[in-house]
C-alpha cells in the first residue's frame, strides 16, 4: 500500500519549528558565552503562528543547548505533539512558560522573547535601585537601540516584579502591569533575571545586549 503523502502544512509547520529550534540554540550559545544564563537558568522563545511557539524544555545547561533540547508549547502553556520530531509529549517546558505565553498573546507583533539570569539584573533588583516597581533610565544613547526609540531623550521604565513560584499569578500580575503602563520592552523578576522580546529573534538579542549594558553602567554609576 502506497503512504499517502504528507500534507504540505505539515511539511511547512515542521520546517518552521527546526527554523526555530535552530535559531534558539544559536541565541542560547551566544548569551552563555556572555554570562548572562548561568547553570540551567533562563529560557528562550520563538512564536511560530498565532497559537504556538517553541521553547527551551525544562533543566538544560544553556552552553550545549541541542535542537531536542526545544519543544512546541500552545499558547495555554501545554506541550502539542507534532511532526517535527520535538518530543514535545516526552519533554516538560520551562517552568516560566507562561510568562512567554502571556506576551505572545498580548502581542501578536511580538516573535522572540529571551528570559536571561544575568548578575548585574540581580544585582541592581536586590539592591536599594530595584526597591521601587521600577527601574527609570533617560539620557543614554544605547536607549536608541529599543524598537520605535529614535533619541536618547527619552524615559526606559523597566518594571520590576517580585520573584514567586506561583508563575500564573506572575503572568498575571504583569499583564495587568502592562495594561495600565503599556507592553514595553523588558522587565525585571526581583533577585531572578530579565524577560526582554523583540520582533524576531534578532531584534530579541539587540534589545537584551542593550538593557544588560544599561542594567551594567546603572550598576558601576550608582551613587553609595
Amino acid at each position: 500500500m502506497n503512504k499517502a503523502p504528507t500534507p504540505a502544512s505539515a511539511v511547512q509547520s515542521a520546517s518552521a519549528f527546526e527554523q526555530a529550534a535552530q535559531a534558539i540554540v544559536d541565541a542560547s550559545l551566544h548569551i552563555y558565552q556572555r554570562g548572562w544564563a548561568p547553570s540551567t537558568s533562563s529560557n528562550f522563545s520563538l512564536r511560530l503562528d498565532e497559537a504556538h511557539c517553541a521553547i527551551t524544555v525544562s533543566g538544560k545547561d544553556k552552553g550545549r543547548l541541542r535542537r531536542e533540547d526545544v519543544m512546541q508549547v500552545d499558547f495555554s502553556g501545554q506541550a502539542v505533539d507534532d511532526d517535527s520530531g520535538a518530543g514535545s509529549g516526552r519533554k516538560k517546558p520551562s517552568a516560566e512558560t507562561l510568562l512567554h505565553t502571556q506576551l505572545y498573546r498580548r502581542d501578536t507583533s511580538i516573535g522572540a522573547i529571551l528570559h536571561t539570569h544575568s548578575l548585574n539584573a540581580t544585582l541592581i533588583s536586590m539592591s536599594a535601585m530595584g526597591r521601587g516597581n521600577a527601574l527609570l533610565l533617560e539620557g543614554l544613547e544605547l536607549l536608541k537601540a529599543f524598537a520605535g526609540t529614535d533619541s536618547h531623550l527619552v524615559v526606559l521604565r523597566i518594571p520590576i516584579f517580585d520573584n514567586t513560584q506561583d508563575i500564573a499569578a506572575l503572568a498575571c500580575e504583569v499583564d495587568a502591569a502592562m495594561d495600565r503602563h503599556g507592553t514595553g520592552h523588558v522587565y525585571l523578576i526581583r533577585g531572578h533575571g530579565i524577560y526582554t522580546w523583540g520582533r524576531d529573534m534578532n531584534e530579541a538579542m539587540r534589545h537584551l545586549e542593550a538593557v544588560e549594558y544599561l542594567l551594567e553602567y546603572s550598576w558601576r554609576s550608582r551613587k553609595e
